[in-house]
């Protein structure tokens, strides 16, 4: 008990920052090949921020490589994602290049090597207590929900599996979580729900499953 406590509040941090820091070193020759091919593919700008809940729910700027275009309908509103993720997007997704900025928060401090995924602000309203908790530990660029189905699992599902870790955190449950993660990137397994590109959104999900509960 008092050896993961000690994980959790300096061990862990101390051991992301050193393998953040390597991974950068050597994986600026991809770091700049993608950044290239965004620039050629998607045009400017290259990097995708978004405000996230981390740690304690405050808010911080996730980075990652875009992925979608920013084409816009008649009214000069943003189409749908699955309408502006292209062929390259999916590409960098399934392989998790997208995620490579990632490992400039986990320096920061904002992000995990490994935790729950930061999700939308915008969710925050539909989280039940318990589901709350994910927010106890920092957000990860992967984690135990990522490892047992990513995006072909169900939102409760996710959650379930988030609490799970955060109840559950250890030096060797992430050293696990790593390698099947590096498993998983190469056979590109999990990455979209059955028949879909992209993720339900979780709040469509919670007001729809609300409506079916009330007839």
């Amino acid at each position: 008990m008092f050896k993961n406590r000690m994980y959790k509040s300096f061990l862990k941090r101390t051991i992301e920052i050193l393998i953040s820091f390597i991974g950068l070193l050597f994986l600026i020759p991809i770091y700049f090949f993608v950044y290239l091919l965004v620039r050629i593919n998607l045009g400017s700008p290259v990097f995708f921020y978004q405000s996230r809940p981390g740690l304690n729910g405050k808010l911080f700027n996730i980075y990652k490589f875009r992925t979608m275009t920013n084409e816009l309908d008649k009214n000069e509103i943003l189409l749908p994602d699955a309408n502006r993720l292209t062929k390259f997007g999916k590409f960098l997704r399934s392989t998790s290049l997208d995620e490579l900025p990632s490992l400039l928060s986990v320096l920061k401090g904002d992000m995990s090597l490994v935790g729950p995924r930061p999700l939308l602000e915008e969710y925050l309203p539909f989280y039940s207590e318990q589901q709350n908790r994910r927010h106890e530990v920092r957000p990860g660029i992967t984690g135990w929900a990522q490892i047992n189905g990513r995006n072909a699992i169900s939102w409760e599902e996710k959650f379930e599996l988030d609490l799970w870790y955060v109840e559950n955190q250890s030096l060797w449950l992430d050293i696990k979580i790593l390698c099947l993660t590096l498993k998983k990137v190469f056979v590109r397994d999990g990455i979209s729900p059955k028949g879909e590109d992209i993720m339900p959104r979780f709040d469509l999900m919670m007001v729809r499953q609300r409506t079916s509960n009330e007839k």
